[in-house]
């Protein structure tokens, strides 16, 4: 199990807004490493000289307890561009919210000139596919325990665990 867990990365994204101009705030990535043990990388992210302003959202900015003066001193977006895209590396990604996470990380990665590699999966239809009645249960079940934390980071981690906790249950299908 360990050597196909290392192949899934589960990531998140928050961001200026959802509007179509909206831009990354946050990453965040967490895999099972070959112990099984949850690993999570996240990162802040300064916004990119040709994002635009206007799209920072008051509403946004409450949720996630995050200032654009915060970002100010987070990292240049290309510094956490190019070292997100050596820890996806050939990974395969799944994400709770697939396509606004592709049209983040496909903003971040054109700071540095890259494209992902592999396509996004979406969390529920992976799982879905893949578990059995008892595995989904578990998924499920630590998913509403947890609430959403409206961070990156943790909330990647939530996803990976209640991952985690199906297989713990129960496989019931094909890898990803």
């Amino acid at each position: 199990m360990a050597d196909l867990l290392s192949e899934v990365v589960f990531l998140d994204f928050e961001a200026s807004s959802l509007a179509p101009d909206g831009w990354p705030i946050e990453i965040g990535l967490t895999w099972i490493d070959e112990l099984d043990e949850l690993v999570t990388w996240s990162s802040l992210i300064r916004p990119h000289p040709n994002w635009s302003s206007a799209a920072w959202c008051a509403d946004a900015e409450a949720i996630h307890q995050l200032s654009q003066a915060d970002l100010l001193s987070a990292r240049p977006a290309e510094d956490v561009a190019a070292e997100a895209n050596a820890m996806i590396a050939d990974r395969l990604m799944i994400s709770d919210g697939r396509t606004a996470d592709a049209r983040w990380l496909d903003q971040l990665l054109a700071t540095v000139e890259q494209t992902r590699a592999s396509p996004i999966l979406d969390y529920d239809a992976t799982a879905i596919r893949h578990f059995n009645a008892d595995a989904l249960d578990a998924l499920y079940t630590s998913l509403t325990r947890r609430r959403a934390p409206r961070r990156a980071g943790p909330d990647s981690r939530r996803l990976a665990r209640a991952w985690l906790r199906a297989l713990e249950a129960g496989w019931g299908g094909e890898p990803p």
